[in-house]
């Protein structure tokens, strides 16, 4: 099957061209972004032509990987939809929950399959470490922590990303903790408190299903070497139901866990279910959570 990229980003060149590059399922349709000499450079690593325009890839490609801003995202994705390729969509889905809604209708609608880069799902220590928690929704006596503490937007490729600075690790790392609490511990389904202290620590408390309630600490501008990551099960786990799980390392090989995105969205296809852990709907209600933080903090 045929993937293009959208986007010549830091992430692209990276992550998405080089994965796709070696990847047995997908061969390259080619890159399409906005700045002509980044598209050929990623279309270099990518394989494939580096299209004129948006509609050339997307008339030689099975499927679309993005790899862009969310605004950018929310608007491009209903078309592309439309024309009944199966996408990989960046987090967030969109600029805002509006957005979000109507692009995860759009593919509804077109009955695609998708998949959202949540590379951390598909890191083999971090499957493990959800497998090793006992099946939920968990009860009050249980309890999440999280901590993801670096320093990656006080320097480097993504410091001058406009859309990182508005909302810092909230809309960057904090799609990917939520979703690992959220498989963890049972569905969200509400936030119990919600602050943020510049220029960028977030704590956020969540509510789970069952009862059982989650605490994240999320900061990109923390100068601290390497990154400081840890997410923790408290309660709940083991034969007995009681007992601490946690993980400490977060996946070495961005690009292994993409590849193993690239596996299951191949796989999905093949079978037509299109019901991913990773699908759209799951990043819908990712956003859903985000954008009820960002409205208690705002408030």
């Amino acid at each position: 099957m045929r993937i293009g990229l959208v986007g010549a980003g830091p992430w692209a060149r990276t992550v998405h061209a080089p994965a796709i590059a070696a990847h047995p399922r997908w061969s390259s349709a080619g890159v399409w972004a906005r700045r002509p000499e980044a598209t050929a450079e990623v279309a270099a690593i990518a394989g494939g032509p580096a299209h004129a325009s948006l509609d050339d890839l997307v008339d030689a490609s099975d499927a679309v990987a993005f790899a862009v801003p969310p605004r950018l995202q929310g608007e491009l994705l209903p078309g592309i939809a439309a024309a009944g390729k199966h996408l990989v969509l960046e987090k967030p889905l969109a600029a805002d929950l509006v957005a979000a809604e109507r692009a995860a209708a759009a593919i509804d609608d077109a009955g695609v399959c998708s998949a959202t880069v949540l590379t951390l799902r598909f890191d083999p220590a971090i499957r493990a470490w959800l497998d090793g928690i006992e099946d939920g929704p968990h009860g009050p006596g249980t309890v999440g922590t999280a901590r993801w503490l670096s320093g990656s937007l006080l320097g480097g490729p993504f410091a001058s990303s406009a859309w990182r600075a508005e909302h810092g690790a909230l809309l960057d790392v904090g799609p990917h903790v939520i979703d690992l609490m959220d498989a963890a511990l049972g569905e969200v389904t509400g936030v119990d408190h919600a602050r943020r202290d510049e220029p960028d620590l977030w704590r956020i408390g969540l509510v789970h299903a069952g009862g059982a309630r989650s605490s994240l600490v999320l900061s990109l501008r923390t100068p601290v070497e390497p990154t400081d990551f840890e997410i923790a099960i408290t309660g709940g786990v083991g034969p007995d139901g009681r007992g601490r799980h946690r993980i400490d390392s977060r996946p070495a090989d961005a690009v292994a866990c993409y590849s193993g995105l690239l596996d299951d969205l191949a796989a999905a296809i093949d079978s037509g279910d299109r019901s991913l852990p990773v699908d759209a709907r799951r990043a819908l209600h990712l956003q859903r959570i985000v954008d009820s933080i960002l409205r208690q903090v705002a408030v």
